[in-house]
């Protein structure tokens, strides 16, 4: 059935390994509004992720009234993303090491919603030394396109055993994605979504989640034995 014995990781980008909160932050203040702090933001809904809580949200909305005011601060994630955004502490050296592992298939998936995002994230991995192209795959999936579609896509694609595939990811969809095409779930909770909210509102196991980037490092290094 399966004719290689490579494995498979698939990383998220924002949340997971670049710092999109810092990133949509600044883009805010940039534009005299307030997204409000990270605890705040990983618990709300994601559609009130971008629009702020209760104290900030009527402001915020009148600013993002009208295709141009959504234009412009657009232009100005985009900006931040390509010349500021970080990646997370440990990542570069994570992705790195999976790149030269040479029985591991790696790629990067993006909801990315910058201009241009393919070009937005390599520019941004560029600034950190990574080359996307050196990836085997990186691919960014429309809104309204379920990722465990393109997941399973991939695996199917290089003809890789379920039992060897992997995703890391920072949202209950992530973890419902890998589950769904049969793959293990590296969840982390310094992202999107709390460790609170993850374990006690998803029910996503707490043995699954890594607290912090060095300890999602550590964790899939480990599992993928690699020294």
């Amino acid at each position: 059935m399966y004719d290689n014995n490579k494995r498979l990781i698939i990383l998220d980008a924002d949340g997971t390994t670049i710092d999109a909160f810092s990133a949509i932050d600044k883009t805010f203040a940039r534009h005299n509004m307030a997204i409000g702090d990270e605890e705040s933001f990983q618990k709300r809904r994601h559609i009130f992720k971008y629009l702020g809580g209760l104290k900030d949200f009527p402001a915020n909305i009148k600013k993002q009234i009208g295709k141009q005011s959504r234009k412009q601060i657009v232009t100005t994630l985009t900006e931040v993303y390509r010349e500021e955004a970080q990646l997370y502490p440990k990542i570069t050296e994570l992705i790195q090491s999976l790149i030269a592992a040479p029985d591991i298939v790696v790629g990067l998936v993006t909801r990315n919603i910058t201009n241009e995002p393919e070009e937005t994230l390599r520019q941004l991995f560029r600034r950190h030394g990574i080359d996307l192209d050196a990836l085997d795959f990186f691919i960014h999936i429309p809104v309204r396109q379920e990722k465990a579609v393109q997941f399973r896509a991939a695996r199917e694609r290089f003809n890789i055993n379920p039992a060897r595939s992997y995703i890391c990811g920072d949202e209950e969809k992530d973890f419902l994605a890998g589950i769904s095409a049969g793959m293990h779930p590296f969840m982390v909770s310094y992202g999107f979504e709390s460790h609170k909210r993850l374990t006690k509102k998803f029910n996503v196991p707490e043995e699954l989640i890594s607290r912090t980037s060095a300890e999602l490092s550590h964790r899939v290094l480990h599992g993928l034995g690699i020294n």
